[in-house]
């Protein structure tokens, strides 16, 4: 059979089959067509997977956070499968990407090319947390510092939401108790406050707060005194609202050979994932489950243990459901852990 020529263009009898290398592309990324410009010629874009695995990752050395975003942003440019992006909660860089030595061979990249070292390391779950009951409080911040002091009342009563129906702010003052200008000042106090967790540091969500009344000082008061009595409104009301931990849930198919499928669904068991469905066909069974984030961070690589490398899952977020009542003390004892390093 006659090897394949490449004449500097396509052919009808050259199709695609040939594989070439152009060097010096500086404008061209994954998925772009070249072709003449007199018979252009568009192919369908390149599918990408989806990422299976994530991790945080951030430089060994302190000053090179700039060379690292460059370098991951060419990264990215080079395999798009690759993923990079910051977690708005927990303010941790990820990497994502097929599996695990998938994000290896990356970091391996940014070390050897780009000359940045970094530390790979599980991400931190983004916890939440919300209240079961309502509860009332009156917060007073007082204090006198010599010449203009600081006084602020006011009385708030929080009360649970539907699982994902965010914060409200409710004013139901009639009269001027507290005047109209100083009433944000509360409901921003509220969200500071609830933004920094109460019992693990994680954010409060899904409750309504409504601003029932309040008192004022005609010299003393300021937005800052009705700011800080709303923060304390606040955690007093936590206090009496019977306070719990949400945890993300995410949707995952598990693809594995028929002859594996009990022991990948009794993996799944383990970690506290429950079983929807499943479907065969053709020797491949597809497993569809519910499991917590927090017990498949280290999926990739047992599944692949399992499987002996046949097995492949994908997973998307899917809802918030209340951490079990044993796991939350670890979680807080955790945090608190964490915190007091972060002090020391």
């Amino acid at each position: 059979m006659a090897k394949p020529s490449w004449t500097g263009r396509p052919t009808e009898t050259t199709p695609s089959a040939n594989t070439i290398a152009v060097p010096k592309l500086k404008e061209t990324h994954t998925g772009d067509t070249l072709c003449d410009p007199s018979r252009k010629v568009k192919l369908p874009p390149v599918t990408i997977p989806d990422s299976a695995i994530s991790f945080a990752l951030e430089p060994k050395a302190k000053g090179d956070e700039d060379k690292l975003a460059t370098a991951l942003v060419k990264i990215r440019d080079e395999d798009p499968t690759i993923t990079v992006g910051r977690d708005p909660q927990t303010k941790e860089l990820l990497i994502s990407g097929a599996g695990q030595l998938h994000v290896e061979v990356a970091v391996a990249r940014l070390k050897k090319r780009y000359k940045v070292d970094v530390v790979l390391h599980e991400p931190k779950v983004p916890y939440r947390e919300t209240i079961t009951v309502a509860a009332e409080s009156t917060a007073r911040h007082k204090k006198q510092t010599g010449g203009h002091g600081q006084f602020a009342e006011c009385k708030i009563r929080m009360e649970p939401r539907e699982r994902g129906a965010g914060y409200e702010f409710v004013d139901k003052i009639f009269g001027g108790s507290i005047s109209q200008g100083y009433r944000p000042a509360v409901d921003k106090g509220i969200q500071e406050a609830a933004a920094a967790g109460y019992l693990s540091g994680n954010p409060v969500v899904d409750f309504q707060v409504v601003l029932l009344d309040g008192k004022e000082h005609p010299v003393d008061s300021s937005e800052m005194a009705f700011k800080i009595a709303g923060r304390k409104a606040f955690k007093d009301c936590m206090k009496q609202a019977k306070p719990t931990m949400l945890e993300p849930i995410m949707k995952v198919e598990v693809f594995t050979p028929e002859d594996l499928m009990g022991d990948v669904m009794g993996d799944l068991n383990s970690r506290r994932g429950r079983v929807q469905g499943m479907d065969t066909d053709d020797g491949t069974t597809t497993i569809r489950a519910a499991a917590p984030l927090a017990e498949m961070l280290t999926y990739s690589p047992q599944l692949r243990s399992i499987t002996g490398g046949r097995g492949a899952y994908r997973m998307e977020f899917s809802h918030y459901e209340e951490v079990p009542r044993q796991l939350q003390e670890k979680i807080m004892a955790a945090a608190a852990k964490d915190e007091d390093e972060d002090e020391d």
